[in-house]
């Protein structure tokens, strides 16, 4: 029975020290700002593709905006988000296809200030690859869209390190929206 007791005490204490742990009103520290590696920062780019072109089908950018820094929330309401990506939604571009491929990048991704991350790339989709300019703000203990410019661009007669150039806008007036009930053969 002694060893039974003994045996028992060591269960009983850890019950304890769980609810010890998720004691009401204790945060634990916000995590110190980890350099994302390669698989990460390919996800936050994706995220970022996936989100703008959500926000470009539904024609609703609050999503994009609460996921972003508050920086950018603060300079960027949901109709000027809407005005900032017009020309992506006039050219018909579908950032879906973004996920298909890893980003490739123009320069390597630079920490600019103590928490914040600037990254430049492309997406060698044919026959309109997407370059893209972002920055991220490290803030509660993640990564958040801070700044972002997304371009289609043309593949055509690129040189191996150079950057896909941009694709001119459609002439004003024309009307290339994506139809949701019916897609072409390249998926858009």
């Amino acid at each position: 029975m002694l060893l039974a007791l003994l045996l028992a005490a060591p269960l009983a204490a850890l019950p304890g020290q769980a609810l010890a742990q998720q004691q009401p009103g204790i945060a634990p520290p916000p995590s110190p700002m980890p350099v994302p590696n390669e698989l990460e920062l390919a996800k936050l780019i994706w995220s970022t593709m996936a989100a703008v072109d959500h926000a470009n089908i539904s024609g609703n950018y609050s999503v994009l905006r609460d996921l972003s820094a508050p920086a950018f929330q603060i300079n960027n309401d949901a109709a000027r988000l809407a005005k900032i990506f017009e020309s992506l939604r006039a050219a018909n571009v579908d950032l879906s296809n973004t996920m298909l491929l890893a980003p490739t990048y123009r320069t390597a991704p630079v920490i600019l200030s103590p928490d914040v991350l600037h990254v430049q790339g492309y997406f060698g989709l044919r026959p309109t690859a997407i370059g893209f300019d972002l920055y991220y703000q490290w803030l509660q203990g993640r990564w958040r869209l801070y700044g972002v410019q997304i371009v289609p661009a043309t593949m055509a007669n690129i040189q191996p390190g150079a950057a896909p150039e941009p694709v001119p806008a459609p002439p004003p007036g024309r009307d290339n929206r994506r139809d949701s009930s019916r897609r072409d053969q390249d998926g858009r």
